[in-house]
């Protein structure tokens, strides 16, 4: 009979489990309900970044961003693909053709 054991870090060990046995749900865990996922965060630089406040003021600081900023942008380039892809542009096969034939002259 094979047996099954995982990591309780409530008790701190390694216990033998049931089929029946679920991981328990500790919510404090979760990285939607805390920051714990900047715990002990530096940046490549060395700065401390171990918060989410201090992360934003660093990235003030440092003018960065994260891709988050850039959604309404990527959404007007989606939009614009999506209007070529059904509608054509400007760009003719001849015009590529003609692309094509100048770079091989070079």
């Amino acid at each position: 009979m094979r047996r099954k054991w995982v990591y309780d870090p409530e008790v701190g060990e390694m216990v033998e489990v049931t089929a029946k046995w679920l991981p328990s749900k500790d919510t404090r865990t979760s990285a939607l309900w805390n920051d714990r996922h900047y715990h002990g965060l530096r940046a490549t630089d060395g700065s401390d970044i171990s918060s989410r406040k201090k992360h934003r003021e660093y990235m003030k600081r440092m003018g960065l961003t994260t891709a988050d900023d850039f959604k309404s942008h990527w959404d007007k380039a989606r939009s614009e693909r999506e209007h070529y892809m059904r509608n054509g542009g400007s760009v003719t096969k001849k015009d590529i053709a003609e692309a094509i034939r100048q770079l091989e002259r070079r």
